[in-house]
């Protein structure tokens, strides 16, 4: 299921794709460890092909690059021949995202939903901190009828498919970085 939301928030990308008739494919790994294991096979693996890491940065980013940042907080090394265009951060959770599209988080969860709960730095949701995400929209989905409380393995993957992908990226640089860059190197 988290794969066709995944697809579905990538639906720009996949259309683009699409249309070039390049093979695209998403592969879910599991944990941060199994996401860079499976990265770096399928760089090693698919020479000819352009495989990306997007994983959780998990903590504010503070240095300049993905890379850099990874290193510094888990101590993974790029693998040579790997650059930047390789790697991008879901800062600092996937459910930042989620943050950025108040509408489609009312939409989804209904009556009940306390709008208040949710941080109020939704324009950067970069800066919200791992810590408050998820307990931000646990109390702000906890009275909602239809919904629930917000649980990440039932909601994650429809809510991905709903959000308003040009709000999230005005919101997140670093998701505004994955479209740019995808969309321009299948232009070239």
């Amino acid at each position: 299921m988290l794969r066709q939301g995944v697809s579905s928030f990538f639906k720009e990308i996949v259309q683009v794709v699409q249309s070039k008739k390049i093979k695209w494919t998403i592969t879910l790994c599991g944990s941060r460890n199994n996401a860079l294991r499976d990265f770096k096979n399928a760089f090693a693996a698919h020479p000819d092909a352009f495989v990306i890491l997007l994983v959780e940065s998990e903590a504010p980013v503070v240095k300049q690059s993905p890379w850099e940042h990874l290193k510094s907080r888990d101590n993974w090394d790029a693998p040579a021949g790997v650059d930047e265009t390789h790697c991008y951060l879901m800062v600092q959770t996937m459910e930042a995202w989620f943050m950025a599209d108040i509408e489609t988080l009312k939409r989804f969860y209904g009556q009940g939903f306390k709008e208040n709960a949710i941080p109020k730095n939704i324009n950067n949701v970069e800066t919200i901190g791992k810590n408050s995400l998820e307990r931000s929209l646990k109390a702000a989905s906890r009275g909602t009828k239809s919904k629930g409380e917000y649980q990440k393995i039932q909601h994650a993957s429809e809510l991905l498919g709903m959000l308003d992908v040009d709000k999230v990226r005005k919101a997140s640089s670093e998701c505004d970085r994955i479209f740019t860059t995808l969309i321009k190197l299948m232009e070239d």
